[in-house]
C-alpha cells in the first residue's frame, strides 16, 4: 500500500486484485485504532458501517462490475454532517449522544456511490474556531508536529487525511474551515461556490456562509469529489448544483492565463510563507501564465463583516438548542426559562457563547442599523469588488493563512491574532466564491505552507486545473507524506 494514497491509486489496487476493499478497510481501521489517541482526528469510529460497505464493493468486484468514481475508498465525515443512527454532536456537550433520524444530502450521495465511512471527524464546537481546540473532545493534532494544531474548524478531517487515517474527508467551510486546516496539514482543501453542494443535513453555523467541500491528497481527488457531490438538491433551496464539471478540465494548459495577485492578501505574512508563495508564482510563470498585480482595498472590511454577520446568523441558528427536543437537559431548574438557561450554560463552550452573545448584540434594537445593516452593505461592496477583479484575471493567487500551524494554547494566549488567521479566507465566504488551498512548501520547522487559488463563481474547473497543473510541476518539492497507514 502506497503511503500517499489517492482515489485512483486505491481503486487500482482493487482492479489489479492486489488488495480487497475489506482488507484495505481493516488496515485503515487498525491504523485509526492505533493512532487516534495521539492525533484525536476521529470522535466516532464506524467499523460496522465501513466493513458492510466494503463487503458490497468486494461483491461488485467479484462480479466484474465497474467501480463508481469514489466507490470503495475509505473516508471520513465532519461531526456536523448528519448521519442517520450515527453520532453527530458537532463536538459540543449540548448535543451529546445526538443521533439524527436522517442522512445529509452529501452522505446520501456518497452512500449511493459506495463510499466507505470510517467514522466522524473532530472539529471546533459548532464549527466556531480556527484551531479545533474548542471541541469538547480536545483539539485534533497536526501529523507534521503533534505539538501544533491541525487547524479549524475541520481539523479532524485534515489530520486524518494528512496522516493516512482516511483517503479523503468531507468538511464544511464557513470562513476558511476547510482551507485553513488543509494549509496547516499540507493537503488540498476545496471550498466550492456557495450553493454548488447541498447543505441539507449540515448542522448550521451561519447559513449564508456555510458550504460543504472535500479535503484530499491532491487536486484531482478534490475535483472527483466535487463532481460527485455538486448535485442540485430540492431539499436545499440555495443549492443549484455545479455550473461545470471539474475533472474534464484538469488537463488544460495555463499558457496565457492571467493570475491575479492582490496586494492586500500579501501584507503581514510570515517570511517563510512569503518565500513559498513567491516560488509558487515562479512555477506559474514557468507554465506560461501571466502574473497580474492588482488591488482589492475592500478586503480590509472582510474580517469585521464576517464576524458581525456570521455571529448574527449563529445566534439565530443556535436558538433551537433548548434541552427540550434533543441533546442534554439541565437536571435541576425552577421553570422552562431557567431550564433553557441552565442547559445552554452547561452545554455550550466559551467560544460558542461568545459568538452567540456578539450576534445577539448586533441584532438587538438600537444596534441593528449600526452593525448588522452596515455589514450587509459592505458585503455587497466586497462582492462588487471581486466581480471587477475577475475582469482583469482568470483566478487569484493568495496565501491561505498568513502563517503556518501554531502550537496548542496559542488561541488562549492571543484570541485576536487567532481570529486574524482567517483574514485571507473569509472574503471568499462573504461573496460565495470557490477557492482551493494547495500545499506550496514548508517553513523552517518543516510545517506546511498553503496557497489559495480563488476563482469566479461557478469556476471550480479553472482553480482545480490550476492546482493540478501546479502539482504536476512542483509536487516533489512541496508535498511530503506523513502517512501512518501500515505498509504491507
Amino acid at each position: 500500500m502506497q503511503s500517499f494514497s489517492t482515489i485512483h491509486k486505491i481503486q487500482d489496487l482493487y482492479r489489479k486484485r492486489e488488495c480487497s476493499c475489506t482488507e484495505l478497510t481493516r488496515r485503515y481501521l487498525q491504523t485509526v485504532q492505533r493512532e487516534n489517541d495521539d492525533l484525536r482526528a476521529y470522535t466516532c469510529v464506524t467499523e460496522k458501517t465501513a466493513l458492510a460497505a466494503a463487503e458490497k464493493v468486494d461483491r461488485k468486484l467479484a462480479a466484474g462490475e465497474p467501480l463508481g468514481p469514489v466507490e470503495g475508498v475509505p473516508m471520513t465525515l465532519k461531526a456536523n454532517i448528519s448521519t442517520r443512527g450515527i453520532d453527530t454532536d458537532c463536538c459540543s456537550r449540548i448535543l451529546s449522544g445526538y443521533r439524527p433520524v436522517y442522512d445529509a444530502a452529501v452522505w446520501q450521495i456518497l452512500q449511493q456511490q459506495g463510499a466507505v465511512l470510517l467514522g466522524k471527524s473532530n472539529m471546533d464546537e459548532f464549527a466556531m474556531g480556527s484551531s479545533c481546540e474548542t471541541s469538547c473532545y480536545g483539539g485534533a493534532r497536526n501529523p507534521h508536529n503533534t505539538g501544533c494544531v491541525a487547524g479549524g474548524s475541520s481539523g479532524g478531517a485534515a489530520s486524518a487525511v494528512s496522516a493516512g487515517l482516511a483517503a479523503y474527508g468531507i468538511g464544511s467551510d464557513t470562513g476558511g474551515s476547510i482551507r485553513q486546516p488543509a494549509s496547516f496539514c499540507g493537503i488540498v482543501g476545496l471550498k466550492p461556490t456557495y450553493g454548488a453542494v447541498s447543505r441539507y443535513g449540515l448542522i448550521a453555523y451561519a447559513s449564508s456562509f456555510d458550504q460543504i467541500g472535500p479535503l484530499a491528497n491532491c487536486a484531482e481527488d478534490a475535483a472527483i469529489l466535487f463532481d460527485v457531490l455538486s448535485q442540485k438538491d430540492p431539499c436545499d433551496s440555495t443549492c443549484t448544483g455545479a455550473r461545470c464539471a471539474a475533472v474534464p478540465a484538469l488537463q488544460q494548459s495555463l499558457k496565457g492565463k492571467r493570475v491575479g495577485l492582490a496586494a492586500e492578501y500579501f501584507d503581514g505574512l510570515q517570511p517563510d510563507v512569503q518565500v513559498a508563495l513567491e516560488q509558487a508564482q515562479k512555477v506559474y510563470q514557468g507554465l506560461g501564465a501571466e502574473l497580474v498585480p492588482l488591488s482589492i482595498p475592500e478586503i480590509k472590511y472582510a474580517l469585521p463583516v464576517y464576524y458581525i454577520l456570521a455571529c448574527a446568523e449563529a445566534s439565530s441558528n443556535l436558538g433551537r438548542y433548548d434541552g427540550i427536543r434533543y441533546g442534554i437537559k439541565a437536571e435541576h431548574y425552577t421553570g422552562v426559562n431557567d431550564m433553557i438557561a441552565k442547559t445552554r450554560s452547561a452545554g455550550f463552550g466559551k467560544e460558542v457563547k461568545r459568538r452567540i452573545l456578539l450576534g445577539t448584540y448586533v441584532l438587538s434594537a438600537g444596534y441593528y442599523d449600526a452593525y448588522y445593516k452596515k455589514a450587509q452593505m459592505l458585503r455587497r461592496k466586497i462582492r462588487h469588488a471581486f466581480e471587477s477583479v475577475f475582469q482583469q484575471c482568470d483566478f487569484l493567487l493568495a496565501p491561505t493563512v498568513p502563517r503556518t500551524a501554531f502550537p496548542f494554547g496559542f488561541t488562549a494566549q492571543d484570541a485576536v491574532e487567532t481570529y486574524q488567521t482567517d483574514i485571507c479566507t473569509v472574503p471568499v465566504n462573504i461573496v460565495g466564491l470557490p477557492a482551493v488551498s494547495v500545499p506550496c512548501g514548508f517553513d523552517g520547522q518543516g510545517m506546511p505552507v498553503g496557497m489559495q487559488l480563488i476563482g469566479g463563481a461557478g469556476h471550480e474547473d479553472i482553480i482545480l486545473n490550476a492546482a493540478h497543473q501546479y502539482e504536476l510541476a512542483a509536487r516533489a518539492d512541496t508535498f511530503r507524506s506523513v502517512s501512518r497507514l501500515q505498509e504491507k
